[in-house]
Formats: structure tokens, C-alpha cells, sequence
């Protein structure tokens, strides 16, 4: 019989809510959290606004110096997902249970700031090391964010860290259901997470016009698929789930949020920032995954977005979508949660994740904060502004990410 990975449990910590429940209610009222930067002086900067997250670790019971902000956020989100899902893991062998987390900049954040303190600010070549942090190794490798959940849950399984830029947090996911499916795994910890609200990131983005300077209106200032949209806003966060393996999570009597049904993804070997038009790419991703998934286009309920707010990914998206689903492309509610919670880059796919679980939970399906005026080259049913009930058995959720990553994952209630 083929193994299928369902999904047990779900934990976020997002910009504007910490826990899923306040993230969901958040969503569907369609507020944003967007505001001008204050985790760092942001004057001077082309971009001075962020979606950031109130989090005092203390209040989390964490170490502010082992832990960078991101393996913080991670920590929280696997923590509440553990609680929703209840696995029994002193029943589950370690060698049975696996970590698949995925980020894009990793401890940029930490790496940066001890520069800084080792350099008197850049103004010293050679750096003064002992002005570093004891932790510096840590913020150095991106692993640190698996083994830091692998020892949390007491995992020796299959650990792994995916870092393809903005899709890792779909990625991490579908390569934890793969497990699942292939017999190396029972129970999976999944997700992403990332904290680039730092002066090196943003000045990254802004060096190449992707993030908006829409900087007098915050709030507004996410704007997928929208005719004035002019790049995205920088997010930070991290979201959890905990994937099972099917017939084990029936016989415990798991609540069964959700099947991940379909993964795929593909490169577009082209550029490291610039899209093709026609999407075949993404549009090979979503097919492969809807194969995979056993559906047809016609099956899909709802289109959770990548929707970042660049004028060139929206189009590329929106073709991707037409081409992939055909007519159908026109009939399925498609939205961007970006638009609240800007784009956190490789941790946003898992974030969105949680918002499809969520979506099939309550029959409700998260809105585009900020569309108010259409560009008519994305011409497809966005959800603007306010949220709609929907019931969603099938769900895609796509991402695309700077390297030409293009990526797809199904969710459905199963057979």
C-alpha cells in the first residue's frame, strides 16, 4: 500500500500574530503588518518599511544568545505545532522521526551584527575576533536551524536543512512528505523560518529594486497583482507543521488536518532574478504535483499565491497559473498573503502552508489585503480585500524563488 504523509499539527509565529489562531484571524479580517522598520535604523534606506514581529524570546523561555531570531521563531513555531498535533513521541523510535527545515539567509542577522563589532563598523580590515559573539559558528551555518528542531524533538532520523531562496519553505515540506512516502520517516517536524530584517538584506534588495519605497503608507504598501504595485515588502517569521504518516496517524486517532497530496519543483535555467513570461516552468511544477496528487486541474479549489508584488512575478505567475489549470484558472479563488504579511523570503512557503490548512479547515479563504485597483495583465479571481467562505478540498500552493526556483505543493483531504 503507498504511504502518504497527512498533516497532524501546525504552529506559526508571523508578523502581527504569534500562534496560528491569531495569524488565521489576522488573515481573514484582512489587516496587514506592515510598518516602518524598527529593528535597526532604517534612514538612508530605499526601503524603510517591514513586516516584523513583536517576540520577546524570554517570554518563550528561550536563550536570546545561543538562538539567533530565526531558530527562535522556529523553536516557538515547532513547539505549538507539537501541541496541536500531540504525537506520541515516546512511542515513535528517534530513528523513525526526521527534521525538514528549510531558510534562504540563515543568521545573516547575527553574522552581520558581529561584523560590525569586529570591524569598529567596517572601518577596520582586519577584524578584532575577539569581539565576537561565542556563537558566531552558529549564525554561520544554516544547519543550525534542523539540528536546533532535531534536539528539540529528539529526532535522529532523516534531518535536513533546504535552502533554495524563496521557495525552501514549500520545499522543506514536500521533501519531509517524501520521506514519509519512501519509508525513512514516521513523523516529520517540517516548516521554515527567517529573520532578514537587517541592514545587508535590505540593502541586498534594495540594490536591485525589489523591494517597494512605498514608505509613506506602510500599510498599503504590499500590493500583489494590484496596477500600482512596485516590489514587496521584507517579512520575517516562521511556520511548522507536523506531518504523519497516514495509516499510523489513523489508528492513534490523530486529527487529521490534511494529506500533502502532490510536490514538485523545477528550475528555470535563465536568470538569477528575471522570469520568463509564459511561466512553463512553475506551470511544469504545478502539473507534476497535481499528477502526483492524482487530481485534475479541474479539482483545485483554491490557489494559495506567491503573489509577491513585483510586476514581473505576478504576470509570471498568473500565465503559469492559466497555462497549468486552463480554463479552470478562471473559476478558482487565487490569493497573496504576502499582501499581509510581506515576504519572508525562504520562510513565507511554509507560512502560506499553514494559511491552505487553515483555509480547509474553516471554509474561508484568505483575502489580497490592498488590491483595489487590478492590473488588467493579472486578470484571474484574487480574492481582493476581504475574505470569502469557500470550501477548499483541494489546495495548491505555489512558489518561486531568485535562482530560477519554481515549485508546487498539493494539499486535499485525502481519498
Amino acid at each position: 500500500m503507498r504511504r502518504e504523509a497527512v498533516v497532524t499539527g501546525v504552529g506559526v509565529v508571523a508578523p502581527g500574530a504569534v500562534g496560528a489562531a491569531a495569524f488565521w484571524e489576522m488573515l481573514t479580517a484582512g489587516r496587514t503588518a506592515t510598518r516602518h522598520i524598527t529593528l535597526f535604523d532604517a534612514t538612508g534606506f530605499r526601503s524603510r518599511i517591514a513586516a516584523e514581529i513583536d517576540f520577546d524570546p524570554a517570554a518563550h523561555g528561550l536563550d536570546d544568545e545561543r538562538m539567533d531570531r530565526y531558530v527562535q521563531f522556529a523553536a516557538v513555531a515547532a513547539t505549538e505545532a507539537l501541541a496541536d498535533a500531540e504525537p506520541p513521541l515516546e512511542e515513535i523510535s528517534p530513528w523513525r522521526l526526521g527534521v525538514s527545515m528549510g531558510t534562504a539567509v540563515g543568521g545573516t542577522t547575527r553574522l552581520e551584527k558581529d561584523y560590525v563589532a569586529m570591524s569598529r563598523g567596517g572601518a577596520d580590515w582586519v577584524v578584532d575576533r575577539s569581539a565576537a559573539s561565542p556563537h558566531l559558528y552558529r549564525a554561520l551555518t544554516p544547519s543550525v536551524l534542523s539540528g536546533e528542531i532535531a534536539e528539540l524533538v529528539g529526532a535522529r532520523g532523516p534531518v535536513r536543512t533546504v535552502s533554495t531562496g524563496c521557495t525552501s519553505g514549500l520545499d522543506a515540506v514536500g521533501y519531509a512528505a517524501q520521506a514519509i512516502e519512501d519509508d525513512l520517516a514516521d513523523v516529520v517536524v517540517a516548516g521554515a523560518a527567517e529573520s532578514p530584517i537587517s541592514p545587508i538584506a535590505m540593502a541586498c534588495f534594495d540594490a536591485i529594486k525589489a523591494t517597494t519605497d512605498r514608505n509613506d503608507d506602510p500599510a498599503h504598501a504590499s500590493r500583489p497583482f494590484d496596477r500600482d504595485r512596485n516590489g514587496f515588502v521584507m517579512g520575517e517569521g516562521a511556520a511548522v507543521l507536523v506531518l504523519e504518516e497516514a495509516g499510523a496517524a489513523r489508528r492513534r486517532g490523530a486529527r487529521i488536518r490534511c494529506r500533502v497530496a502532490g510536490f514538485a519543483n523545477h528550475g528555470n535555467a535563465y536568470h538569477m532574478t528575471g522570469l520568463r513570461r509564459e511561466g512553463t516552468e512553475m506551470a511544469r511544477a504545478i502539473t507534476t504535483a497535481l499528477d502526483q496528487a492524482r487530481r485534475p486541474a479541474s479539482a483545485v479549489d483554491y490557489v494559495n499565491a506567491h503573489g509577491s508584488g513585483t510586476v514581473q512575478n505576478d504576470r509570471h505567475e498568473t500565465d503559469a497559473v492559466k497555462r497549468a489549470l486552463g480554463d479552470h484558472a478562471r473559476r478558482v479563488p487565487m490569493s497573496s498573503i504576502k499582501s499581509s504579511v510581506g515576504h519572508s523570503l525562504g520562510a513565507i512557503g511554509s507560512i502560506e502552508l499553514a494559511a491552505c490548512v487553515m483555509a480547509m479547515d474553516t471554509g474561508v479563504v484568505p483575502p489580497t489585503a490592498n488590491l483595489s485597483t487590478p492590473d488588467p495583465e493579472c486578470d484571474l479571481d484574487y480574492v481582493p480585500v476581504t475574505a470569502r467562505e469557500h470550501r477548499t478540498d483541494v489546495v495548491l500552493s505555489v512558489g518561486s524563488g531568485f535562482g530560477g526556483f519554481q515549485s508546487a505543493v498539493v494539499l486535499d483531504r485525502g481519498e
